[in-house]
Parts: C-alpha cells; sequence; structure tokens
C-alpha cells in the first residue's frame, strides 16, 4: 500500500469512482425534501408579507397576483440554487450526498468553483426535464458522466466510507 503524501490532495492521492444514475436520483431525492422545507417556510414568509391578499378565487379559479408569483419563482431558484451552491462549495457534499456517499469534484482536482456550480446548476434542471436525457447520458459516455457534469467540468464521485484503524 502506497503511503499517503500529506502533499497530495485527496482528489489526486485516490481515483474515485464516478456515481451512478439510481445513486444520483436518491440523493437528489433527499435533497428535494430539505428544498421542499425552505420552499414551504419561505412561502409562508412571502405570503405573510402581502397579507394573503395575493390570491383570490374567480369563477371557480385560483389566480394569484402576478407581483406575488414572480417573487416566489425568484425566491425558489435563488433558494434551491443558494443551498446547492453553498454545500457544493463547503465540502463538495448535500445531505442528500453524505446519505449516499457521492461528493462533487471539479475534473481539476479543486474544489468547485462558484461558476462551475451555477453551470451545473442551471445546466441539470434542464438535463432532468428532458425526460431525463442529461442524466441518462451518463450510460453513454466513456467517462460516466452526466451533460451537466461535461459541462461544468465537475463530477459525481462515489467516495466509500475510511476505515480508520
Amino acid at each position: 500500500m502506497k503511503p499517503i503524501d500529506p502533499t497530495e490532495s485527496e482528489t489526486e492521492a485516490v481515483p474515485h469512482e464516478r456515481a451512478g444514475l439510481l445513486r444520483r436520483m436518491a440523493a437528489l431525492l433527499y435533497d428535494s425534501f430539505l428544498i421542499g422545507a425552505i420552499w414551504l417556510i419561505l412561502g409562508y414568509v412571502i405570503q405573510f408579507m402581502f397579507q394573503f391578499k395575493s390570491n383570490q378565487v374567480v369563477n371557480g379559479i385560483v389566480e394569484t397576483d402576478s407581483l406575488v408569483n414572480a417573487i416566489t419563482f425568484l425566491m425558489m431558484l435563488l433558494s434551491s440554487s443558494s443551498f446547492y451552491l453553498y454545500f457544493w462549495r463547503r465540502g463538495g457534499q448535500t445531505l442528500g450526498m453524505m446519505s449516499w456517499k457521492l461528493k462533487i469534484i471539479s475534473k481539476s482536482g479543486d474544489p468547485i468553483t462558484i461558476r462551475q456550480g451555477i453551470i451545473r446548476f442551471l445546466c441539470a434542471w434542464p438535463s432532468f426535464f428532458c425526460l431525463g436525457l442529461g442524466y441518462i447520458w451518463l450510460y453513454f459516455d466513456p467517462e460516466n458522466d452526466t451533460v451537466h457534469d461535461k459541462l461544468s467540468k465537475t463530477f459525481i464521485a462515489f467516495v466509500a466510507a475510511r476505515t480508520v484503524f
């Protein structure tokens, strides 16, 4: 076994296995529960700010004020992107990724940059909502990367728990 050189980064010392689709989806499901809770709380705050008068029933159809719709959409976009960027930059893992032993790594081996995180976040949505084709791409890619992995120059690695003796 090769001794660990303290000058080498963890990504250089240990080759990482790329994460599979099911693990990625499981981590995404875990994270969606957290983001959903954040959205519920912030949505309540928005409704409280507008004193719950932003919705009305007209001819049996609920109509919402367009300003409130725009504010809610921006809140959802900013809170979810901030959630992912914070955790990706902090340690490369969200709570869902920790649970499923996944970590985001820049192809250079460094922690991901804010630019890489934004590109990844913005490209992952179309990858998912276009029938998941951006995710399914990992089955055809020689490195097992998704489309948003390629575009952001990052990858999701499976990091098994280390045994300490």
